[in-house]
């Protein structure tokens, strides 16, 4: 690998052997951030001018899914705060020099939900105030990325500094124990500057000042594939341990390899999940073979990826269950990786972005002649 690619190898088997100690601290562990750091995942989205490594999307994604070969939630944490550099590198120089300026590894966690959020328009910025929920990673984060709606004119994201914040510990959950998704609390109006703000449809008009033309790539196109990607080498983390288990089991006289339902089983869930990351690759392909060549991503085949996206988790729930269900006695106590793999991806379906319901109709309303109704694609 190159100077400038990631250098995750030497760090996997300690996301592995860590995985226990988050889902009981209930975020991954600082160990753990300091290691995606070591191997450059944190800032490969950050541009190179502020230090980072500018990887391509396919090299990003493909090592999340390494690392979520390992633990899902350390993928999941890792990933969002990783991809919030592509969404900085939109907003302006000012906003980027004041999170990378001295450190190109500084931590940003999110919470676009605009429900929670209060606006008032002041001179030069935004009073923003609120609760905003399932901020993953925020415990790691000095920065945190904030939806709100202002009135009059719409969606905007909010850069804000942890002094401006509480996190209010609220994680309580039945999978994905250790991302960490707390709450962020700002109880009083704290400024924001204009610099400090992204417009939605900046994003959604591709709008940068970068000169690696991967900048002009639509950048919901990464956020949502972040919160889905994980899926997939978790699934394939739970492939091998079934794999592992039928080809040793003493429990089962026929020892699982020469039962029907078994090869079936094993091999529909190698299909869904060779699918999901040959989708996810190919889109990528797709799109930066147009933005090199100076051209727009057509809105139709946006849509279509963002829909895409939306599938991976359901693909993988139905490739864990597949497995789960044939899993044996032992699958069903406390402890077991393959039923923490079962809850971790059955959870990350509740994320607005892994429900395909809306997407599809989207996708099929253009299909059929009509207006794009979604601007985070």
């Amino acid at each position: 690998m190159s100077a400038t690619s990631i250098q995750i190898d030497p760090y996997l088997e300690n996301f592995s052997a860590r995985s226990q100690d988050g889902r009981e601290q209930r975020r991954i562990p600082k160990e753990n951030i300091e290691e995606l750091k070591k191997s450059g995942f944190i800032r490969s989205m950050v541009p190179k001018k502020w230090g980072g490594l500018e990887v391509t999307p396919q090299e990003f994604f493909s090592t999340q899914i390494k690392i979520a070969e390992q633990d899902m939630s350390t993928a999941w944490v890792g990933g969002i705060i990783a991809i919030h550099a592509f969404q900085l590198a939109l907003m302006d120089e000012e906003a980027q020099r004041d999170v990378y300026g001295d450190d190109p590894d500084a931590c940003i966690s999110s919470s676009y939900n605009p429900v929670g959020g209060k606006t008032e328009v002041v001179d030069g910025g935004i009073n923003l105030s609120g609760r905003w929920g399932w901020s993953s990673g925020c415990d790691h984060c000095d920065w945190v990325l904030l939806g709100a709606i202002i009135p009059g004119e719409g969606y905007r994201t909010f850069l804000v500094p942890r002094a401006d914040y509480e996190i209010e510990d609220t994680w309580h959950s039945m999978g994905l124990h250790a991302t960490g998704s707390n709450d962020i609390v700002i109880d009083k109006p704290v400024f924001v500057p204009d610099y400090r703000t992204h417009k939605q449809m900046d994003g959604f008009n591709c709008m940068n000042d970068q000169q690696n033309p991967m900048y002009s790539m639509p950048w919901a196109q990464t956020f949502v594939r972040v919160v889905s990607t994980p899926a997939i080498g978790a699934a394939r983390h739970a492939l091998r341990l079934f794999v592992e288990n039928a080809s040793t089991s003493s429990t089962d006289p026929t020892k699982l390899v020469g039962d029907p339902d078994v090869l079936r089983r094993v091999v529909e869930a190698e299909n869904l999940i060779d699918q999901a990351e040959s989708i996810m690759l190919r889109n990528f392909d797709r799109m930066m073979d147009l933005i090199n060549a100076g051209e727009e991503v057509p809105l139709l085949d946006r849509v279509r990826y963002r829909y895409q996206a939306s599938t991976v988790i359901n693909d993988m729930m139905e490739a864990v269950d597949l497995l789960f269900d044939a899993a044996g006695g032992r699958s069903v106590f406390q402890g077991s990786e393959i039923q923490n793999i079962w809850h971790d991806i059955h959870i990350a379906r509740a994320h607005v972005a892994n429900n395909p319901v809306g997407f599809a109709r989207n996708w099929g309303n253009m299909m059929l002649g009509g207006e794009n109704q979604d601007f985070f694609i």
